[in-house]
C-alpha cells in the first residue's frame, strides 16, 4: 500500500471485532488469499469515512476493484477478522477466486464512519466547495483508492443489494472516469411513489415500523455496535396489534416517543413535497458513463419500482449508456439469497438463482472490469414466470406487447370488451375492520405475500372479484399494469388495491414443501397487487377530496409483470380499499392522516362502476403468440 503511514489506523487500539468468521467457502480460505487492511478515508470537507480493503496476496498481476458503500455496516471490524466471502451476495467466493480487490466503506454518519447520515441522502447537481453527496463521496473514495492501494489495473466497478444499491445508483451520477461497471441492485428509487415506505401516497407502514425501529436509534457513530431492534410485540399478531395500537400518530406517543428523526419526518410529510422529491434518485442520473446492469425481483416486496425507474432514467439521460435489465421471479435480492427454484408455493421449475450467478454477475463484471470475454447479455433479461422461461428484449416494456384491457363485467365477469349495461359494485369499507393482506398474519411482513393464494381475501364481502373464463391458449402479458376505475364513495377519501392473479386450474398437482398448507386445485397467485390513495389521483403534490356520490377516474400504475396466464388457467382481477396492516388504514375522511385521531375513523360505502360510459379496467401488455 502506499502512503500507509498516513493512513492506516492501528485498530487493536480501539476496535474489536464482533464477529467470530470462519473466512472460509468450502475449500477457499479468504485469510490464506487476502490481506485486509483498515482505513479513514478523508472526503472533501474533512469527514472521515471507515474503509476495509481486501487485496489478493498473489502482488504478481493486478486486479480491478469492486467497491460497496453501506449504511448496515461492513462488518467484521478488525484486520484479522475477515467475513465467509468477499463480493456480491451469493454465500460464495466466486469473486474472490476470481481475483478482485474489495473495498467496503460505512457511509457517511453510519457505523464506523464520522458526520451525519441522511436517509437517501438528496442529491445536489450543482455543489461547490465542500458540499457533499453520495456521487461525491464515492468520487472521493475512488480517487483515494486509485492513489493508495497497489496492484489495481485503474478499473472499479460498484455493487449493492437494497439500499447498498441506491448508493449503487447515486455513485453513478457524473460518474467518476475509473467506475466502468455499476449494478444497483433492488435500489430505493423514490421512496414515497413506490418503494419501502409508500406506495402511491399510501404509507406502508409495516415496512416502515419494522425498519425504524431499529435502524433509526442506537449509540451515535462511530460505533462498531449494530442497529438495535430492541421492540417487543406483546404477541405474534401484527394484524391485531397494529388495529389496537389505533390511529398512526400512537405509533410516536406509545412507542417511538418522538426518538425516530425519519420517524419523525415520516409523519410531518403526509404529502409529495420536497422533503421527498429531493430523494427521488431517478431524476438526477445524469452524465452516466459506466456500464450499467440493474437488477430487480418481480415478487420485491421492498423495492420492485426502484429499480426499472433507474434503469428507464439511465436510458433516457444516457442514450449512449450500455444499459442492461435483469429481472427474475425473485424477492428482495433472491438473486443471490435462495435457489429461485420458488416462492411460497409459486413453482418456477428452475433454480433461476443458480443461472444468474453463473451465467450474469461475474461474467459482466469481467467483461468491463477485466476485458475478458463477453457477458452476452441482452439489453432486457426477463423470466417469464407462468411458463418459466427467460425471454430476452431490446427494451422495457418489450417493443412487441400491445395493450391488452381487461374490462370489469356484471357478475364478476371479466372480459377485453366494453360493457354494454349500466352497473356498479357496491361494498362496505370498514377501518375496524381492514382487509389483511395476507392469510399468515404473523409480526414480520412476509416476503411470500406477493405471490400468496387470494382465496382468503376473495370470500370477504368487502373484495369485489373479476375473472376471465377458462383461457384457450396461453396468455403472455408483460410490462407495468395501468389500474384505471370509475369509482364513487360516500366518504371523501378512499384507498384501492388491484391485485392482478393467476388462478390455477382444477387440476393442478400438489407439491411438497408448501410454504402455506392450500390446495393448489384452484389456487389464486397474485401476480402484481398495488395500492392507491385515492386524495392523489391527480397529484400526488396536491392532494383533493372526493365529492361523495360523484363518479370519479382513479387511474394509476403499478410495477410491472412479466408472467404467462398457461391455457387452462383464468386471469382474476381483486379490488379492495385495505392492505392491512401492510399500508395504514384510510379514515375516509379528507385529512391528514399522520395526525387523525381514533374517532376520525369510519365506514365508507363505495361503488366501482363498470359501464360503456365508466368502464372500469386493467391495461397491461401483451406478447402475441
Amino acid at each position: 500500500m502506499k502512503n500507509m503511514s498516513k493512513f492506516f489506523i492501528t485498530l487493536s487500539i480501539f476496535i474489536v471485532s464482533t464477529y467470530a468468521v470462519n473466512a472460509s467457502d468450502g475449500d477457499y480460505d479468504l485469510k490464506a488469499n487476502y490481506t485486509k487492511h483498515e482505513y479513514y478515508v478523508t472526503m472533501r470537507d474533512g469527514v472521515r469515512l471507515f474503509t476495509s480493503v481486501y487485496t489478493p496476496k498473489d502482488d504478481s498481476k493486478e486486479y480491478p476493484i469492486l467497491l460497496k458503500r453501506t449504511p448496515y455496516s461492513l462488518r467484521p471490524y478488525g484486520v484479522n477478522n475477515y467475513p465467509n466471502y468477499l463480493g456480491p451476495n451469493g454465500g460464495d467466493n466466486r469473486f474472490a477466486k476470481d481475483g478482485y480487490i474489495f473495498v467496503y466503506q460505512d457511509v457517511r454518519g453510519k457505523n464506523m464512519s464520522e458526520g451525519d447520515h441522511r436517509v437517501m441522502t438528496p442529491h445536489n447537481d450543482n455543489k461547490t466547495g465542500t458540499e457533499n453527496d453520495e456521487s461525491s463521496d464515492t468520487y472521493d473514495t475512488v480517487e483515494w483508492l486509485l492513489e493508495n492501494v497497489d496492484n489495481h489495473n485503474g478499473n472499479v466497478g460498484i455493487f449493492g443489494i437494497s439500499y447498498p444499491g441506491f448508493y449503487s445508483a447515486a455513485s453513478i451520477i457524473d460518474t467518476h472516469p475509473a467506475i466502468k461497471a455499476a449494478s444497483p441492485q433492488a435500489p430505493m428509487g423514490d421512496i414515497y411513489i413506490g418503494d419501502d415506505f409508500h406506495h402511491n401516497g399510501a404509507f406502508f407502514m409495516l415496512d416502515a415500523f419494522r425498519f425504524f425501529r431499529g435502524f433509526d436509534s442506537g449509540p451515535k457513530n462511530p460505533t462498531k455496535v449494530g442497529r438495535r431492534d430492541s421492540f417487543q410485540f406483546p404477541h405474534d399478531d401484527s394484524y391485531r396489534f397494529f388495529l389496537e395500537l389505533g390511529a398512526l400518530h400512537n405509533v410516536n406517543d406509545k412507542v417511538f416517543h418522538g426518538k425516530s428523526p425519519f420517524w419523525n419526518d415520516l409523519m410531518a410529510h403526509g404529502d409529495y413535497d420536497e422533503y421527498w422529491r429531493s430523494r427521488a434518485i431517478a431524476t438526477h442520473l445524469n452524465n452516466v458513463t459506466a456500464n450499467v446492469m440493474t437488477v430487480v425481483g418481480s415478487f420485491d416486496a421492498e423495492d420492485s419500482y426502484g429499480g426499472t425507474t433507474i434503469y428507464k432514467s439511465i436510458e433516457e439521460k444516457n442514450p449512449r449508456a450500455t444499459n442492461t435489465l435483469v429481472r427474475g421471479p425473485w424477492f428482495h435480492g433472491g438473486w443471490v439469497r435462495s435457489d429461485g427454484d420458488h416462492l411460497g408455493n409459486a413453482p418456477f421449475d428452475v433454480k433461476t438463482s443458480t443461472y444468474y450467478k453463473e451465467n450474469i454477475d461475474l461474467k459482466f463484471f469481467n467483461q468491463y472490469l477485466k476485458d475478458e470475454g463477453d457477458a452476452n447479455l441482452p439489453e432486457v433479461l426477463a423470466f417469464y414466470t407462468g411458463e418459466n422461461e427467460w425471454r430476452e428484449h431490446d427494451q422495457w416494456p418489450p417493443a412487441n406487447a400491445v395493450p391488452y384491457t381487461f374490462y370489469l363485467q356484471e357478475d364478476g365477469g371479466l372480459t377485453n370488451m366494453k360493457p354494454s349495461s349500466d352497473g356498479s359494485d357496491e361494498y362496505v369499507s370498514d377501518p375496524a375492520n381492514p382487509v389483511p393482506y395476507t392469510r399468515a398474519i404473523v409480526n414480520t411482513r412476509s416476503r411470500e405475500y406477493m405471490v400468496e393464494d387470494q382465496r382468503f381475501a376473495g370470500s370477504r364481502p368487502d373484495v369485489m372479484v373479476y375473472q376471465t373464463d377458462i383461457l384457450t391458449e396461453d396468455l403472455v402479458l408483460t410490462g407495468p399494469v395501468t389500474a384505471d376505475l370509475f369509482v364513487s364513495v360516500t366518504g371523501t377519501d378512499a384507498d384501492f388495491v388491484v391485485k392482478v392473479i393467476d388462478v390455477f386450474p382444477d387440476d393442478f398437482p400438489e407439491h411438497e414443501n408448501k410454504y402455506m398448507d392450500v390446495p393448489m386445485k384452484g389456487y389464486q397467485m397474485m401476480v402484481r397487487g398495488d395500492i392507491f390513495r385515492g386524495k392523489y389521483r391527480n397529484s400526488f403534490a396536491n392532494p383533493e377530496p372526493f365529492v361523495p356520490g360523484d363518479v370519479t377516474n382513479v387511474n394509476f400504475k403499478m410495477p410491472g409483470i412479466s408472467h404467462t396466464f398457461k391455457q387452462g388457467h383464468r386471469v382474476m382481477i381483486q379490488i379492495q380499499s385495505s392492505w392491512f396492516p401492510l399500508a395504514d388504514r384510510n379514515p375516509h375522511k379528507f385529512m391528514d392522516i399522520y395526525s387523525a385521531r381514533d374517532e376520525d375513523f369510519v365506514k365508507a360505502t363505495h361503488n366501482i362502476h363498470r359501464s360503456n360510459e365508466y368502464p372500469s379496467s386493467v391495461t397491461i401488455g401483451r406478447i402475441p403468440n
